[in-house]
This record gives structure tokens, sequence and C-alpha cells, in this order.
């Protein structure tokens, strides 16, 4: 057996013998007969399969003087306003050839008025939105499908931590990019934002503009697309995020097939298991989802289970928090029965689960004035775990609510002197107003009174 000395020279002998040809100016293709180890043979197969996507948004602008009808009368300006069109890049890829879909996340075709895709052969294809989920960043776009060429899943759960990835996308607008590295964790959360989280995490260089590009193996299977960073400096630091590409496939068939993600409920509102809440409860569990409420007449309270309950397994999968419960809820479809395990008193227990559709709205519109906002129950969207109410989803900036001082992620519990727990709640407070309506928000952990006449 050689000697660590002995091993340290041969290698430098060996080093010496590869630079010291004619051909200075790179390494053999070869050493001694054998090839040297190259993901291009991989990247050819891979690359004509990520695209760049290139977004139009026109967006009205209105200077503030054109609010004073004295200024627009002394300048003859016109009441009208002006149009400014936004840009933005970013990436996609090809997941079926045939039909022309292109999987990429949301945020990069979100609001876009025209939407283009630029093939690796030079082609600049106009894009149809198919849908979006904004709930785990997910979008699918068509193209025609002329010569295309799709990139194959890769089997869920196969992805380790230590396996090779590689990143390909349209970093700064550059055009494609191929970055290598690790996956470095798996089953990511905590990124603000996104209701559904499982991220890959990667040191392989993804930049603005990778967005919606790809994360594959050394097969040249897709395991996830590229959808965010860590950085405390606008840069690259080796703090990257991918969807799963199990994720991803889940909500591109929604997608297609409804052109939106249709997602049900157990009828549970869970909370993290801490090493408090197990104590107080003389818990031996040391993970898992800790049910805190449950929904009349729903799936979970029809099979037997109560609050204090933990559930520690969904669907064969391990569930550690609450997360990983609504990712296992969230990724199931209406329906469909979900096998379940949790622990009470001890003992490890096992129930029959059917995903069933949200309850719909009752009682009628609510009141008119509050048009321009999209309202969200609490106990549906599980944007908090100790609270009821209901969510202000999305404000439209001319809208009354927006002009009182409302604003996106706002929580309504209560209305004209009434609980609010819910979007029937909330129906129900102002069926019958005719006058004011009152309010009550909490914000940020404070609670506000607002008035709108």
């Amino acid at each position: 057996m050689k000697s660590v000395s002995q091993l340290t020279r041969s290698l430098f002998i060996l080093a010496l013998g590869l630079f010291s040809s004619t051909a200075f100016a790179g390494l053999p293709a070869a050493v001694d007969g054998q090839p040297l180890p190259s993901l291009a043979p991989v990247l050819k197969e891979v690359t004509p399969s990520v695209v760049n996507v290139y977004t139009q948004t026109r967006v009205r602008v209105r200077s503030p003087l054109l609010d004073d009808p004295i200024f627009r009368r002394f300048f003859n300006v016109p009441d009208v306003p002006r149009e400014r069109v936004s840009q933005s890049l970013g990436s996609g890829v090809i997941v079926d050839a045939a039909r022309g879909y292109v999987l990429t996340n949301n945020h990069v075709i979100a609001r876009a008025d025209e939407i283009r895709v630029g093939l690796k052969d030079g082609r600049s294809l106009q894009a149809k939105l198919i849908g979006t989920d904004p709930d785990t960043d997910l979008a699918v776009i068509q193209i025609p499908a002329e010569d295309l060429t799709a990139l194959p899943l890769a089997k869920a759960g196969e992805l380790q931590v230590g396996d090779f990835v590689v990143a390909v996308g349209n970093p700064f607008g550059l055009g494609q990019t191929v970055t290598s590295g690790i996956v470095s964790a798996l089953g990511r959360t905590g990124l603000r934002g996104l209701e559904y989280q499982n991220f890959i995490q990667t040191d392989a260089s993804i930049n603005p503009g990778n967005s919606g590009g790809a994360l594959i193996n050394l097969r040249g299977e897709l395991v996830g697309i590229n959808s965010a960073i860590f950085t405390p400096s606008g840069g690259n630091v080796g703090i990257g995020f991918a969807i799963p590409s199990s994720m991803a496939s889940y909500v591109m068939d929604q997608l297609i097939r409804f052109g939106e993600v249709r997602r049900g409920t157990l009828g549970m509102l869970v909370q993290d298991l801490t090493a408090e809440l197990a104590g107080a409860f003389s818990m031996e569990a040391s993970h898992g989802a800790l049910v805190a409420e449950l929904t009349a007449g729903s799936s979970a309270e029809d099979a037997g289970l109560r609050p204090g309950d933990v559930i520690v397994r969904m669907a064969g999968r391990q569930i550690r928090d609450a997360q990983d419960f609504y990712n296992a809820e969230g990724g199931i479809a209406l329906g469909e029965v979900l096998q379940i395990e949790y622990s009470r008193e001890g003992k490890i227990r096992r129930a029959s689960l059917v995903i069933q559709a949200v309850p719909e709205l009752a009682g009628g519109e609510i009141d008119r004035r509050l048009d321009g906002a999209v309202f969200t129950d609490l106990n549906v969207r599980h944007k908090q775990n100790n609270l009821s109410g209901v969510l202000v989803d999305e404000l439209d900036p001319r809208s009354r609510l927006a002009r009182e001082g409302f604003a996106e992620g706002d929580i309504i519990t209560g209305a004209n002197r009434q609980r609010v727990r819910n979007l029937v709640d909330l129906t129900r407070a102002l069926e019958h107003v005719r006058g004011s309506i009152l309010l009550q928000v909490r914000r940020e952990g404070r609670v506000y009174i607002a008035r709108i006449d």
C-alpha cells in the first residue's frame, strides 16, 4: 500500500504530465483511455426543454396633479390616466411536448398582459396562460406544440441530501445558463407568502431570472422548479430553493384540468406540537401536528378525532409540524381517501378520512362596499393557527377598503359588534345592514375599529 507521500508524488507527476504537452491550453478529452467526467452529454438533452419567459404588464399611472380639477381645467389636461409598460424576465420548463405545456413560477407571469417564450433554437412564441396557483408559486402556460422537447419528471421520494443537481435558467436576462451543486436539504419551509412549502434547498447558484427554471439530477430528470433564493445582498450566496417535481406535477395536473387547484379539507385546524405543549399534555410524541379545532360535520369529526390528538403520519408520510400537515392535505385531490395515524393518550390510532370540498359561502353576497377585495377563511387557508376570522387576501388599491386604510393580510374578526369567525359570519353580519359598517380588524397583533360609510 502506498504511503501518503508516495500518493502525493504520483498525483504531482500525473499533473505535470497533463500540462507538459503542446496542448497546454486545456485538459485532454481522456486520461489513460478513460474519458474525463462531464455534464455536457446530459445538458445536451436537457437544455432544449428549458425556456426563457418574457412578460409585459401595462400599468395605469396617474399623476396626483390630475386629481385637482382646477389644475386640469387651467392646463386643459384630459382626465385620462397614462400607461406604463413594465417588463420582467424568468424561466420555464417544457413538461409536455405534445401539448406545449410549460411550467414556471406564478410570480414570473403574475398580472402579465403578454407572455412570450424564447426557445434555445432561437424561436420566440406567444404563450397562453392556462392557470396559476399563488399558494405554491406555480403556473402553467402553453405554447404551439411544434418540434418541442419535454423534460421527464423524476420519481417522487428518490432525491436525497447530497445528490448532485444542476440548475438551468436565464439569470439576469443573460441567456441560458447552467450551474451545479448538491441538494443541501429537503423539506424546507418558512418562506413568506406561500401557503404550501416543501422546498428543496441547493447550493447550485440561483439568481434573479432563474425563477421557473429547471433543477435536474444527473440522469437529466426534473427534480424541482427553481423558485427563490435566500440572500442578504441581492445575489447568490449558495442558498437556493426549488419546488419539488412531485408537488409541481400535482399542481400542473389540476391547473390543466380545471384552470385552478381545487383543494379540499379534512376539517381540522392544527398547530405545531412544541416541547411545551407536549409537556403540558403529558405527551410522549416529539413531533406531529396538534389538533386544535374540528369543523362540525367534517370528515375528521366523523372519524372520531378530537382536539388534543396529534397527527404523526398522513398518506405514509411522517408529519413533523403543522406545515407538513397542510402540505399533505393540500396535495390530495377532492374525494380521495387519506390514511392518517394519530397519537392519543400514548397510543397510535388510525383513521381513513375523505378530502371534502370547502363549504360554499352561504347567506347572500357580502356588502357591495367591500367590492375590490378577496376574502378567505383563516380556517381554510391556515394563515394563522391560533386565530379565527376572515383574511383580506387580495385588495385592489383603487377599492373602497384600500382608501379607508385596509391592506392585504388584515384579519376581520368582527362586524357590527358581532363576532366574525369565517365568511359565513361576515356575510350574516352584513346581510341586512343599511347604514355604516363597523369592522374589527387585527393587524400585526393589534386590534383596530374601522368605519365604512
